[in-house]
């Protein structure tokens, strides 16, 4: 049972009175076995899984908790359970009172917020200064996330020479977010705005208690959907020195004001550490304890081996210490997967990775471009994505990238005299060819001349006479294209299956053309087509696609597949071997071997980041998460100078605090 492998100190935090219970959870502590014991406590005591929610940083830890609980109370107890991030939670809980939600990707909502942007830029500019569009996006979702009340004083603060334009900037965002909700799209923050507006509206909470963990990186909106729930019980865990997420609108003041915000709270703290060995926790806790102690800890280490300390790796060179820790992996005789490289600045990552793989040394890399950012998944999503939700005008235009010579411009034409075709339905108007009308004639975006598919063979049966094929921007190639478009959505609305719309996918004539395009694209450097390389990339790209059918296997519904992708898609990986790691993807994770490379004064600490509003407080805290990764072997490196760059650089301060380097005593 959950409760019967608990510690003391775990066992006393699972079986709190109910109430406001905070846990200070330090790294390795075992917080997953208490918030399991806590559920199983709660169980027991005559608690029902759905009075029960559960609110992880990830879907992957919620899954792995809810396993957990499986192996005791068995698998219908545990799936009755509300579990997942905040955004996965709000997702079912408004699909569960009805409200209509299908999401769109950061990066597709930021192309949408450009085509608004794009015409105030025009209109209402007309002068430099002015913020771009990907940093006024950023501002917005940081706005949000920090959950203040006047974006014009909260920029003017944050950004003064910013305070004249605020207002347009305003008028941008207020358009932006009338035309998500005119083509029903729904981002990250929407969902967490949308819920807590239900709840405000009278939306009953059902829940008897909630779970919080990883507390400490919890942002204001979050904690005003939490505060919108008011729930009867509160079960938060975390620890204020893993506090990392400043930059995404984290506020480390939520976990340190818990007392002053909930009336009669208690605090529990879990101090015995059964990750790391005593000589790593020693060297974390010496940096760590430079910042503010808010909750007094100290961690005990369990392990009773004998290990050997941290090791520091000095080099005169950049590119030598990559190469000197690639060797080093080399010859280590740890799994590869249970290494890891640590990394403050992503440009870190590609000498090392390019080291690895010099050596024939397979790695992962999380944080780049991943699975779901590749092209061929993304257009096989669109596609399902289309049929899901027929205004999805970004998904129609992305696919028609595609086409030869019609562009953005074209397709949002071909998009718009669809929906008129259709008496305001998309899928109506594009899949069912009715006679040509004077609407197209009278637009000028249609020829008026005889129809250009009779010009062409091989049309699929019922496309042939068509009105958007009289398209003035329509050639052969691209009419070929839009035809075996047009036969895919055909069959693929027959479907609701999402494993067999990929099926179909895979097995047609658009897709294809598309794999070739992508494939030859990748495979032509400086002009020169290598043959051997296209085969290989198109390989590839059809391997997606067959890995994207398997993740859909299990679900009924494309449109659940859809959304379930959106909210998962950050969290899956692909490949094997040494783990490349930015510090914040580490978080979570274990590793019987880490590198932290780039110890250096100005990429770790990052001042860049620290001088745009970021703080040393921060970076220690960032120091303290990459080295508590670490189980048994810990080595901290650096080098003295970017020959390529001509920068010399002094050791981090952290290696100094760490008793790593002694500090020189000046005569």
């Amino acid at each position: 049972m959950p409760l019967s492998r608990l510690n003391e100190e775990q066992l006393a935090a699972a079986t709190a009175p109910i109430g406001y219970n905070l846990i200070i959870a330090g790294a390795g502590v075992g917080k997953t076995s208490a918030i399991v014991g806590r559920i199983a406590h709660l169980l027991k005591s005559g608690a029902s899984p759905e009075e029960i929610l559960l609110l992880t940083f990830t879907n992957k830890a919620a899954a792995e908790m809810l396993a957990r609980l499986a192996q005791a109370f068995g698998d219908k107890a545990a799936e009755r359970v509300m579990a997942g991030t905040f955004h996965s939670v709000s997702y079912k809980w408004l699909k569960a009172i009805g409200k209509n939600v299908l999401l769109k990707q950061p990066s597709e909502l930021k192309t949408l917020f450009k085509t608004v942007y794009d015409k105030y830029l025009m209109r209402e500019f007309g002068k430099q200064g002015v913020l771009g569009y990907a940093a006024l996006f950023d501002y917005k979702n940081l706005f949000e996330n920090r959950d203040e009340e006047d974006f014009c004083e909260w920029l003017s603060a944050r950004n003064p020479a910013h305070k004249e334009n605020a207002p347009l900037y305003e008028k941008i965002f207020d358009e932006f977010d009338e035309l998500k909700n005119e083509l029903g799209f729904v981002g990250f923050n929407d969902l967490l705005l949308q819920m807590r507006q239900a709840l405000k509206d009278g939306a009953k909470n059902p829940y008897r208690e909630t779970l919080v963990d990883e507390y400490q990186d919890t942002n204001p909106l979050q904690n005003s959907v939490l505060k919108a729930l008011n729930p009867p019980s509160l079960f938060c865990v975390g620890d204020y020195d893993q506090s990392i997420y400043a930059f995404n609108g984290a506020e480390i003041g939520i976990i340190s004001d818990f007392e002053k915000r909930y009336e009669n709270a208690k605090v529990w703290t879990l101090t015995k550490n059964y990750r790391s060995t005593a000589l790593i926790l020693s060297l974390a806790n010496r940096v760590i304890s430079n910042n503010e102690r808010i909750y007094p800890k100290a961690l005990t280490p369990i392990k009773a081996q004998s290990f050997a300390p941290p090791e520091l790796l000095a080099y005169g060179e950049l590119y030598e210490q990559y190469r000197a820790i690639a060797a080093k992996i080399a010859s280590s005789r740890c799994a590869k997967n249970e290494i890891a490289v640590i990394f403050r600045n992503n440009s870190s990552a590609d000498g090392i990775e390019a080291m690895l793989r010099e050596l024939g040394l397979p790695c992962r890399r999380k944080g780049g471009n991943g699975f779901f950012e590749s092209r061929e998944i993304k257009t096989a999503m669109d596609l399902i994505g289309l049929i899901v939700n027929p205004r999805d005008l970004l998904a129609f235009v992305n696919i028609m990238e595609y086409a030869h010579g019609i562009g953005s411009h074209g397709a949002k034409e071909l998009y718009d005299e669809s929906v008129k075709l259709g008496g305001g339905d998309f899928l109506k108007g594009f899949l069912t060819p009715i006679a040509q009308n004077a609407s197209f004639v009278e637009s000028g975006l249609f020829s008026g001349e005889e129809i250009k598919s009779k010009r062409f063979e091989n049309m699929p049966v019922g496309f042939e006479n068509h009105p958007l094929l009289s398209h003035s921007q329509l050639n052969e190639q691209s009419t070929k294209f839009l035809s075996d478009f047009w036969f895919l959505l055909g069959v693929l609305k027959k479907s609701q299956k999402p494993k067999e719309q990929l099926s179909l996918i895979i097995a047609s004539p658009l897709f294809e053309a598309i794999a070739n395009k992508l494939a030859k694209t990748r495979s032509t450097k400086n002009g020169a087509f290598d043959q051997r390389v296209f085969d290989e990339a198109r390989e590839r790209i059809f391997e997606k696609i067959r890995t994207l059918k398997e993740l859909s296997d299990r679900y009924q519904t494309s449109e659940r597949f859809i959304n379930a992708m959106a909210l998962g898609s950050s969290e899956m990986s692909e490949g094997s071997g040494v783990n490349l790691l930015s510090v914040h993807a580490s978080k979570g994770l274990e590793f019987s071997e880490v590198f932290v490379i780039d110890l250096m004064d100005g990429r770790f600490p990052n001042r860049k980041l620290m001088n745009q509003g970021g703080a040393i407080e921060e970076e220690r805290r960032l120091f303290y998460v990459a080295v508590t990764r670490a189980k048994e072997s810990l080595f901290l490196s650096f080098a003295s100078r970017d020959a390529y760059k001509k920068i010399d650089y002094a050791p981090s301060l952290f290696l100094y605090e760490a008793g790593m380097l002694q500090p020189k005593i000046s005569n």
